[in-house]
Formats: structure tokens, sequence, C-alpha cells
């Protein structure tokens, strides 16, 4: 977690200039951003300890610094919390042998209920513990139906988009799409450090993704909880569609993504469609 929290220090000091935070530049900067003097003067700490801070030599700040820090990089509400995930992690929790994860059966019978509305079951590493006929059909169409059954192959959202060139032909703006991607599960990461599979994950998609790694080393920041998606389906074409994400009960970080379209709009004749 140090060289986490030392990354995503210095990615947001990069992304400040003096002027924007009331100080005056002095001389040519050998890279871009605040230097680490001028970032610990406006938090109000000393350059030794921000240095060692950053440099993941200083665990266990205070909340009061970490706020400070906060304060000084503009973070946002969201980059805020992860900071202080980063800096104060959760003590970790009693390993127990893992059991394979499946969404809670009074949830699949919910989405299964759901006839007109494409509905997904999602674990916290974003892969999929169930979906409803529609949701199938519409971010999956080519997987087998029984796939997010058996965990040894079911499937991964943030896997496909990067790695599945069917997914990734799914979304119009494919490059927004994948921002948020990176975001959301940075977010995951922070508040979850001791997850082996998600590291796993990470590992993978970096090794194999380019664009996922140079996201991801740029640590970005985002909860994506609502929202549009644009899509261009291979059966009906394009469809824009609202999607929310309900955190469900318990500790396992299980989330329901749910799509939906304006009522009386062409995306709702085009999920019409897709469901015949």
């Amino acid at each position: 977690m140090e060289s986490e929290l030392a990354d995503f220090l210095r990615t947001r000091r990069a992304r400040l200039r003096p002027e924007e935070v009331g100080l005056v530049s002095y001389g040519a900067r050998r890279v871009p951003g605040l230097r680490r003097e001028e970032l610990a003067q406006l938090a109000g700490v000393s350059p030794i300890y921000y240095t060692r801070l950053e440099q993941g030599q200083s665990t266990n700040a205070s909340a009061s610094v970490i706020e400070a820090l906060a304060r000084a990089l503009v973070l946002t509400d969201d980059e805020r919390a992860y900071l202080h995930d980063l800096a104060r992690p959760r003590p970790a929790k009693r390993r127990r042998a893992p059991r394979p994860e499946r969404a809670a059966r009074g949830v699949e019978q919910l989405i299964a209920a759901m006839v007109d509305v494409p509905a997904l079951v999602l674990g916290r590493r974003t892969e999929v513990l169930a979906w409803n006929e529609l949701g199938h059909l519409l971010v999956g169409g080519h997987y087998d139906r029984e796939a997010p059954s058996r965990p040894a192959d079911r499937p991964n959202l943030t896997r496909m988009l990067f790695l599945d060139p069917h997914s990734r032909e799914l979304y119009r703006r494919w490059d927004e799409q994948a921002g948020l991607a990176v975001a959301s599960l940075r977010l995951v990461a922070g508040r979850h450090p001791d997850d082996a599979e998600l590291t796993a994950l990470v590992g993978e998609l970096v090794m194999r993704s380019p664009e996922f790694a140079s996201c991801w080393a740029k640590h970005p920041v985002q909860v994506c909880d609502a929202g549009t998606k644009a899509l261009h389906h291979p059966l009906v074409g394009d469809l824009d569609l609202d999607y929310q994400v309900l955190h469900l009960p318990g500790d396992d970080g299980h989330r329901l993504l749910t799509y939906s379209a304006a009522p009386g709009s062409s995306d709702e004749a085009a999920l019409r469609l897709l469901r015949r």
C-alpha cells in the first residue's frame, strides 16, 4: 500500500501548477506540477515528512495530515476517500479458505423477474455472478448463458472491456468507458489491498493490455454508480441506456447493475426487439 500511496500522491502533485494554488513559480521545472516542498508548504507539513510519505518511508499518517494534503492537492470527494483508504488501511481480516462467490438466491430471482430490464449481479472485482436474459443478450450474448454460475470461467466486465474484441465493439465511446472502469477498480483496490484475486486481475490486465496499463498508471479514481452508456449492439444497432448501480446488503461488495431506456424512445424499442 505504501507504493500505491506514493504513486497517488505523485500523480496528483504533478497535475497542479503553482499559479493554480496561489504560488509564484521560480526557475525552470524539470517535471510538471508542484515541487514537494511547495506541496508541503500548502499542507502545513515539513518537507522532510512529506518526502518520506511520498517515498513510502512513513506510514499511519494522522487524519488531520491526510485532510491537509487532500485540500492542498485539490482532490475530489472520491479521491479524498481513496487517499484515506491508502494512508490508513483497514486492519486485514483473518484469512479463511476462499469460497467461490455466487449471487444470493433471492437476488437471482429478482433479476429473473425483471424481464424488461437488463440486469446483472457483479462481485466487487466486476465479475458477473448472475445476469437475467436481457442482461445477457445486451452485454454478453456471445458468452454461454450459464457462464456466471461457473467460477472457473465466469465473465468479468473489466476483462471483457479490455481483452474481448466483441465487448470492445459494444461501446461507441470506448475510451471513456475504459477510463471509468479503471477509476472504479482503483477505488476497490484501495479498500481491499489484500484481495489476491483482484491483484491477479490487475496484473493480468497490465500485462495483456497496454491501454489498461497506461490508464492504471495515471491513478484515476471515481465512483461510477450512475450515468449513460452509448452502445452499438450487433443485433439492434445504436442505443443510449441509463445505468444504475445498487450496492447490495453485506460486506462482500456485490452490486446490482441495471440498464434502462427513456419511455417511448427508440432505445426502449431496441430493448424490446432484443428481448424478442
